[in-house]
């Protein structure tokens, strides 16, 4: 791929650039380097993608509940035969470590393998002689063209937690990525059309806040997915709710880990560098505070110094894979660099300094060093806010009761953990705590395809949360159907009374 390419929309089964001269540059962040335009949709285009995808729906939700899931099966196969290729597209274009990006196709292959059991989640139920020869039963539907607005730090993951759902209930899609790594999308969408996809049921849908609200406003597009900050998550929903829209928009998030004192500190310190540095902390699952008990504070934060100096930072596609890549621009390297410089004002001991980073033979890459604060003030911007980069702090606290407090009293309820050997301590937590995820022992508790995915609070905002059973219901709605054929032999005549249950 050059920087001379420019990525078009993927509408009616092919590529189509359209007449848009609105382009954006695509970097590698690893070098700085422009690698690509993505050609950002007009609003012609726009309605062309979504009365694409209205003509898709209505051929795909006629086929049989068997031959949908053929589909889905071979789009398994082929994403399993070829995920290399698309970890490597990945790394390309958000920086993250192979093996990483390999990761995220795996957890997102995932709700692909759960929809492809998906007949039995989308079953209605039937109760026979609810009444004296009367019959009830609910059936499942699709919604029509529902759309999904993923982020740039999972271009596979994110919108695999959706689309697999949609497409097994019957939906046709469009997806509008990220425009800073956007070529995921355009490869899957090749893929669901080698797989037997009828086009125009995959739809790609390049674009900036045009498109957002393209989506937003179509009295065509049935529902909104999506997933990024929370200021967004908070459009997404109030425009698409006051559109009359099914919406399930996850917000952003301030994860934190509490470490009690008789965990097991170089478990603790493993899994805080895990949590924290992986993927360079663009993960909204990233535990970004670790609350630390003050009598084991010191100890454990020595523990997490020492690994930090064994991590090494570089190119994501090296041969030599480093522990974590660059950032996704310039400007996410400010604003985490600028969370940096505000806690430090605020009080903030700097322990160990990401800023300024500098990788050899990369100088113009986007990089920032794994970083470590101790004693953040829990007042300061650089801890209510979600910083989104490889910046680890810790806040010292008395007790267990002090933790949770501070947990709870946060404005976002996305993942939580808890580290500890006492049973009844983590029983009280998973109780009292006010987060939609919970990790014991684990620090990112992102939950399996067959559990659903979502925060509470600020974290989310919707009627749904992400895949499993809880994304079957939000991609279907359904009907109540009662029914009585009438036995000829017998006639009730004439009642003019209001109907009971005799």
């Amino acid at each position: 791929m050059s920087n001379n390419s420019v990525l078009a929309n993927w509408i009616d089964g092919k590529l189509s650039l359209g007449a848009s001269k609105n382009l954006s540059s695509v970097y590698n962040p690893a070098t700085g380097e422009v690698i690509a335009q993505v050609a950002l949709s007009s609003q012609e285009e726009i309605d062309a993608a979504i009365a694409s995808a209205k003509k898709g729906f209505k051929e795909w939700s006629g086929y049989s509940i068997a031959k949908r899931q053929a589909v889905i099966f071979n789009f398994r196969e082929l994403l399993n035969s070829r995920k290399e290729k698309l970890a490597e597209i990945i790394t390309r274009e958000h920086g993250k470590v192979l093996s990483d990006a390999m990761g995220e196709i795996a957890r997102g292959q995932e709700i692909v393998e759960l929809a492809c059991g998906f007949p039995h989640l989308i079953k209605g139920a039937f109760s026979e002689n609810a009444s004296t020869g009367i019959d009830v039963y609910s059936i499942k539907q699709p919604l029509g063209v529902v759309g999904i607005i993923s982020p740039f730090n999972f271009p596979a993951m994110v919108p695999m937690w959706f689309f697999p759902v949609a497409l097994a209930a019957g939906n046709s899609v469009v997806l509008k990525p990220s425009e800073k790594n956007p070529s995921a999308a355009l490869w899957l969408a090749q893929l669901w059309q080698e797989a037997g996809l009828p086009d125009g049921v995959f739809t790609v849908l390049n674009g900036d806040k045009l498109a957002v609200d393209g989506l937003l406003n179509s009295p065509d597009v049935a529902s909104i997915s999506f997933v990024g900050s929370t200021p967004i998550a908070k459009y997404i929903y109030e425009t698409a709710a006051a559109n009359g829209k099914r919406v399930q928009a996850l917000g952003g998030a301030k994860n934190h880990m509490l470490v009690l004192p008789d965990a097991d500190l170089d478990l603790v310190a493993d899994q805080a560098i895990n949590a924290g540095y992986g993927a360079a902390g663009e993960r909204c699952m990233a535990i970004s505070v670790v609350l630390a008990i003050d009598t084991i504070a010191d100890k454990l934060i020595e523990k997490i110094k020492s690994r930090i100096s064994q991590l090494r930072v570089g190119n994501g596609a090296d041969k030599q894979e480093p522990d974590l890549g660059p950032l996704i621009s310039q400007a996410h390297l400010e604003k985490v660099s600028g969370y940096v410089t505000i806690a430090e004002k605020d009080g903030a001991k700097v322990v160990v300094d990401g800023r300024n980073y500098s990788v050899e033979n990369h100088q113009n890459g986007f990089f920032f060093g794994p970083t470590l604060l101790d004693q953040m003030p829990t007042d300061s911007k650089a801890y209510t806010e979600e910083i989104f980069g490889p910046v680890l702090s810790i806040v010292r606290i008395n007790n267990f009761d002090e933790g949770v407090a501070l947990i709870n009293s946060g404005a976002f309820g996305n993942g939580t953990a808890i580290f500890t050997n006492d049973g009844g301590a983590a029983r009280r937590f998973q109780n009292e705590i006010q987060v939609g995820m919970i990790g014991i022992n684990v620090p990112i508790p992102v939950p399996v395809a067959y559990h659903s995915f979502g925060g509470w609070k600020n974290s989310l905002f919707g009627d749904a949360k992400a895949y499993g059973t809880q994304g079957f219901d939000f991609f279907t709605r359904e009907k109540a159907v009662t029914s009585r054929w009438l036995d000829p032999a017998q006639h009730g005549g004439i009642n003019l009374g209001f109907p009971q249950n005799d």
